[in-house]
Parts: structure tokens; C-alpha cells; sequence
């Protein structure tokens, strides 16, 4: 992946709520913010560019477009589940994202004499409607990546760098709890609590963005 999209070291610890961060955004000068936002919801966009076919660099500039286009509308935006979700309305966001590169790259591959509309049908069927099943299973599976990543993402911000070293290799990597133990030179008794506690702490987080939904 590109450097564009390291993560840097973490300053601060779990964020309040994906809804004061929202409000936080509006504010434009609100660089940590912003970065927070980058960071729990880039990879969300770069996978659906990608699931719509189009390439590494294609797929990054839908990432930089629709953060832009959020930057420029996010100040209209107002936390209502009964009307919208935030999940929803940035959804369809990235959706006229893709299309507008898709559109921007049949327009070069056909020049402008607009001949090769077969050509252009083709390219834009590789974008189903928002309102399709398979489109709304496919970006509800990467939101709940998207919320898993940004819990865990918290929580190694949260807790000491070993049991966060414990809980990585036992519940996430799948070591067996000797070899843990082991390999971190601790007991399998604390193998196993500090699973229990960071995995109650994850679910929690979780739970708690999927309620918001946003």
C-alpha cells in the first residue's frame, strides 16, 4: 500500500464518539480530526474503487476526491437516523466518485468525438445502483471491517504495548496460548485474562459504533 496511507503514531487515546467527531469536522482547521477520519475511513473507499474495477492509483484518487467532496459538504450534514445514516450518505458519495473517474476514463479511452458508446454502457455497468443487495452487502461487510479496524486501532492506542502484543497473537493471529506464553515470557494465566479484558474492550467499541450508526 502506498506510503499516502501509513498510519502515524497515535497522540491521543480512544476518540469520544463518531458523532462529536462528525461535529469536529466541520471545523476544517481541525487537523487531528481530520486525520481521524482519514484513517478510519480510507481503506473502506479504496476497497470499494477497487471492488469496482478500478486500478491502485484510480482507487487512491477516489479516496482523495471523496474526502475532499466530504470536506466541502460535511458542514450540511446532519446526524438524523431517522432520515440517513452518515454510513449511507457516505456510501453514495463514493459511489459518484467512482463513477466520475470511470466516466473521466472512457471519455480518454473513446477521445472526444463521443463514438464507442457500447464501450462507455460497459464501463458504467461495472457500478451497480446504491439501492442494489449486492452492493449494500458488499459495503456493509467492509463497514464492519471498518469499525472492527478502528476499535482495535483505539485499543492499541489504550493499553500497554505487551498486552496488546498478547491479545494480537492469541485472538487475532490465532498463536496457541502456550506458544504466547512462551514467546512473551508470561504466564498462560495472563494469556488468557488479558484476552478476555481486550476482547470485552473491542466488542464494546463495536457495539458502540454500530448503535451510532454512522
Amino acid at each position: 500500500m502506498s506510503s499516502l496511507y501509513a498510519t502515524p503514531p497515535a497522540e491521543d487515546a480512544f476518540l469520544p464518539t463518531r458523532r462529536s467527531l462528525l461535529s469536529r469536522l466541520r471545523d476544517l482547521s481541525d487537523n487531528n480530526s481530520w486525520q481521524d477520519f482519514f484513517e478510519t475511513y480510507w481503506k473502506l473507499i479504496y476497497t470499494s474503487a477497487t471492488k469496482a474495477g478500478l486500478s491502485h492509483a484510480e482507487a487512491e484518487e477516489v479516496v482523495q476526491t471523496t474526502v475532499l467532496r466530504v470536506s466541502r459538504s460535511i458542514k450540511d450534514f446532519r446526524y438524523d437516523p431517522t432520515i440517513g445514516t452518515f454510513k449511507g450518505w457516505l456510501l453514495n458519495t463514493t459511489r459518484w466518485q467512482i463513477l466520475e473517474l470511470l466516466r473521466r476514463r472512457d471519455r480518454g479511452a473513446r477521445g472526444w468525438d463521443g463514438a464507442d458508446n457500447t464501450r462507455r454502457t460497459e464501463l458504467l455497468a461495472q457500478i451497480p445502483d446504491p439501492a442494489t443487495a449486492d452492493l449494500d452487502q458488499a459495503w456493509e461487510a467492509d463497514w464492519q471491517q471498518t469499525l472492527l479496524d478502528a476499535a482495535l486501532r483505539r485499543l492499541r492506542r489504550s493499553v500497554k504495548p505487551k498486552h496488546y502484543q498478547i491479545f494480537d497473537l492469541y485472538a487475532l493471529q490465532g498463536w496457541p496460548a502456550a506458544r504466547v506464553a512462551a514467546a512473551l515470557s508470561v504466564s498462560l494465566a495472563q494469556v488468557h485474562v488479558v484476552k478476555h479484558r481486550l476482547g470485552a474492550q473491542v466488542r464494546k467499541e463495536v457495539r458502540r459504533l454500530q448503535q451510532m450508526g454512522i
